[in-house]
């Protein structure tokens, strides 16, 4: 398979992954032959990338840093429990959710679980998933991006589990927030960006009332938009007076919303987003973290369709942990157009006059 953008998918083609639902229920199902209604429809959902069925990438398989089963049921715990606060305050002095610890730290342990069977963890987001589901597929993907930092730094199991379950519920604060600021497409008024900005304060104010969150894990909503020059908010705090969970949180909700579609903007290609964050550093996250999270991330994961400065197409079918930003690619298409008889692979850390122009 191969992952594409959507305006280069044809009537025709053949879905090779899942797209996802809000909830994390199927929307699309691998398999599914693609019609131009379909693609339109996909297109107005949100979605610009797709995994398609190709006879000369069969053998390339994507792998996710976790199993489909698990950010099913991530997803679905996040979403269900958001939705839950949407419409409830405190009411007649019950706690909403009174098993929410309890459930997170469970979802949690799943996706450690997945962590756990991947001796080098080298971090390859392939979900695909509805605009609509951007805010429960992004609170498992920084959740996930977390708990892979909090390995690399040698965290205990009560140290990952009060990162991961911060992690899951740092945006809870946002179903306080009125629905038409956070889909708003312009500039915000002084106002408004102070309403949207309470989500940090409004988050942890929903999690220091349970017995069985950590108040560490709290403060993974209350921190996480501070930076490390002290221009964030809501308290412009400074270096290590941010707690290191939210550190850790900020930035993996910083890469995995740069990677993502927005409706005001296209994503970021994964080495667009290193390149930010690198040019961020010792701004707003701390230089070292960065260093420590990017030696995890896969920059051109396998299957990433390339264009190559030699004009030819090439799909990557394996990462050099040594040269991440230099993979091994399979040639689909050479620069006159043409397909080779037989596709054929290029070592671009041995290639050094062939640079990647853009993925496709």
């Amino acid at each position: 398979m191969r992952k594409v953008q959507i305006d280069f998918v044809k009537p025709g083609d053949k879905l090779a992954k899942t797209v996802f639902q809000e909830n994390g229920h199927v929307l699309l199902g691998e398999g599914v032959e693609l019609s131009e209604r379909y693609i339109q429809r996909l297109k107005m959902l949100g979605v610009d990338v797709l995994y398609i069925e190709d006879g000369k990438t069969e053998d390339l398989e994507p792998e996710d840093t976790i199993r489909d089963e698990t950010r099913k049921s991530a997803v679905n715990a996040v979403y269900t429990t958001m939705n839950l606060f949407k419409d409830n305050q405190m009411l007649k002095g019950r706690t909403i959710a009174p098993d929410m610890g309890k459930t997170f730290r469970s979802v949690f342990g799943e996706i450690m679980q997945d962590l756990a069977t991947r001796p080098n963890v080298l971090v390859s987001l392939t979900n695909i998933h509805v605009t609509d589901a951007y805010i429960f597929q992004h609170a498992v993907n920084v959740a996930v991006l977390a708990g892979i930092m909090g390995i690399a730094k040698g965290y205990n199991r009560n140290q990952l589990e009060e990162l991961g379950i911060g992690a899951l519920l740092y945006d809870i604060g946002m179903t306080r927030i009125p629905p038409k600021l956070i889909s708003h497409p312009g500039p915000l008024t002084a106002e408004e960006k102070a309403i949207v900005e309470s989500h940090t304060t409004e988050g942890f104010q929903i999690l220091r009332k349970y017995h069985d969150i950590s108040l560490v894990s709290a403060h993974c909503a209350l921190q996480h938009h501070e930076r490390f020059n002290g221009s964030g908010y809501p308290r412009g705090l400074k270096h290590e007076d941010i707690h290191m969970y939210a550190q850790i949180v900020g930035l993996a909700d910083t890469y995995d919303a740069l990677t993502s579609p927005r409706p005001h903007r296209k994503r970021y290609t994964p080495n667009e987003a290193i390149e930010f964050l690198f040019a961020a550093g010792n701004t707003y996250f701390d230089l070292d973290l960065i260093r420590l999270f990017c030696r995890h991330i896969s920059i051109y994961p396998v299957s990433t369709t390339l264009l190559l400065s030699t004009g030819q197409v090439a799909v990557v079918s394996e990462n050099n942990e040594l040269a991440l930003h230099r993979p091994r690619v399979r040639v689909i298409k050479e620069a006159d157009g043409t397909e080779p008889k037989e596709p054929y692979e290029l070592e671009l850390k041995d290639e050094l006059h062939i640079t990647i122009v853009k993925e496709l």
